[in-house]
């Protein structure tokens, strides 16, 4: 997440041309993306911020795609077929794809890069998506053959991630950091740190070039400046997550569409730490939370009280879980029984700039949270830092918008499992736990695979591993000649490869 930009530069990337209709709407115009934050990586392994999995998966292709309906569908693996007892998927690569470099993509390139994802020393955020993977094979330059230890009914959609996507095999992370190669839709051509990425169109993207002459992300960290920029014909297309702002912009007559989101918000709760590794302690803070007023009051009512799970098939019954409406009674007992009658003080970190409700929210627990004797004090830091103290656990509590997914094991198998590579992240795990998840993986009935996930749930609410409180919306800000975008559940941008602009 890139540091908050100056206020000279805001009224600059704000005014300054290079977006909107064309003149006289006869030759293809750019499309200019508004961004409350500059990427905080550009290597797709690592990449946990919004703002950076929206221009990364711009710019680097996955083998397999999620559609609209978050239905996996073919990428850059046209084809595939599963042995009849779930252990071994062989693959049929596209032919003629290239990187951005112009060098050819092909099965070496699989191999290399789904080995070094699962290799513990890369860091890779998503390779416990990769732990049934036993082995990966190149026999021919289109083929891929992946060995699983067992069955892993969740593999296929946790590839369409661009946290798995397909790398040169001779790249180092070094590298993309500074000149990115995939073989994504667009290609970087320039980079103002903190201000603005411009992408031109790949001519050989397998799905077809994309029509727009240019895209570019420019950052401008508020919302309400993102809608000046657009009343002013210096930026065509903004996601927003302020119902607020939403609000403003489709009064301003913008087109704006709303679509209820699988990302869910959430209190980490960091069950290492005392004194939060006490199930009392935890158990107090969730009884003493009233989950809609957090909607209410930081998101205007815009969403959902939610339980873990927000994948649409296994989706969790909020009122499955200890004290689902507030009981601040039942708080202060638990406060009394954890040894801490006399209440306690924590601290929660909290990011500016990466959503615009993250405030709010924090306030809102931190009020209500007083008023059973527990004191939070935040710690509000500009959403870089946010990321790096996230990421290395640095944290007692940690008020986040989590991105949700459609298999209930991509979303939180490396969460919750004892060998999940965000389990420090997680602060929790259980025996329990990851048997669930090991039996949810192996099992292809949907009705079977959904019982487990119930248990999951239950596991993770009983034990207050966290506080889920709500899912919430994307609002989708376009301007007039802005046409051919998709929104979708998970919050990827990857239509926007289809998206025209006025005469383009």
């Amino acid at each position: 997440m890139g540091a908050v930009v100056a206020a000279s530069a805001v009224l600059l990337a704000a005014c300054s041309g290079g977006g909107g209709a064309p003149s006289g709407g006869a030759a293809p115009s750019g499309l200019v993306v508004g961004a409350t934050s500059d990427p905080d990586t550009l290597y797709p392994w690592k990449a946990t911020q919004f703002q950076a999995v929206h221009v990364l998966e711009q710019l680097y292709g996955t083998l397999t795609e999620l559609d609209a309906d978050l239905e996996v569908v073919p990428g850059l693996a046209e084809s595939w077929q599963v042995s009849e007892d779930g252990r071994t998927i062989t693959m049929t690569l596209r032919r003629g794809v290239t990187f951005a470099d112009g060098s050819a993509f092909d099965s070496a390139d699989v191999k290399a890069s789904l080995d070094r994802i699962r290799d513990e020393a890369t860091g890779a955020v998503a390779a416990a998506s990769l732990a049934s993977v036993s082995g990966v094979e190149a026999p021919d330059p289109t083929t891929v053959v992946l060995t699983l230890s067992g069955p892993d009914a969740g593999i296929l959609a946790a590839l369409a991630s661009v946290n798995l996507a397909m790398l040169p095999s001779d790249a180092t992370e070094q590298a993309l950091q500074a000149t990115p190669n995939g073989t994504g839709p667009f290609r970087l051509t320039q980079r103002t740190p903190n201000q603005s990425m411009a992408l031109a169109p790949n001519p050989d993207f397998w799905g077809g070039a994309p029509e727009v002459p240019s895209l570019e992300f420019r950052v401008i960290p508020d919302e309400t400046s993102i809608v000046s920029a657009m009343q002013s014909g210096n930026v065509d297309f903004a996601v927003f997550d302020d119902p607020l702002v939403a609000q403003s912009a489709e009064g301003s007559g913008l087109t704006v569409t709303e679509t209820p989101q699988l990302s869910y918000h959430v209190l980490q709760l960091n069950a290492r730490r005392a004194p939060l590794d006490n199930l009392d302690v935890r158990l107090a803070i969730q009884c003493a939370i009233d989950r809609q007023q957090v909607l209410d009051t930081a998101a205007l009512g815009e969403g959902e009280v939610i339980g873990p799970i927000t994948s649409p098939a296994y989706r969790s019954d909020p009122a499955a879980r200890p004290c689902p409406q507030r009981d601040v009674d039942a708080a202060r007992r638990h406060l009394a029984a954890a040894g801490h009658a006399g209440g306690l003080t924590l601290s929660a970190i909290v990011s500016q700039g990466e959503y615009a409700t993250s405030v709010n929210e924090a306030t809102n627990i931190q009020a209500q949270l007083g008023e059973a004797g527990i004191t939070l004090n935040l710690d509000v830091l500009e959403s870089g830092a946010y990321v790096d103290r996230w990421v290395a656990a640095d944290f007692q509590a940690a008020v986040a918008l989590n991105g949700g997914r459609p298999d209930p094991d991509g979303m939180y198998g490396r969460y919750f499992t004892s060998t999940g590579n965000l389990n420090k992240v997680a602060g929790y795990s259980s025996p329990a736990l990851d048997a669930l998840f090991a039996q949810g993986k192996a099992t292809a009935d949907p009705e079977a695979r959904k019982a487990i996930y119930q248990q999951v749930s239950a596991e993770l609410e009983n034990n207050a591993a966290w506080v889920w409180l709500f899912t919430s919306f994307t609002y989708t800000a376009t301007s007039a000649d802005v046409s051919g975008f998709t929104p979708m559940a998970n919050g990827s941008l990857k239509h926007l490869r289809e998206t025209t602009v006025g005469g383009s």
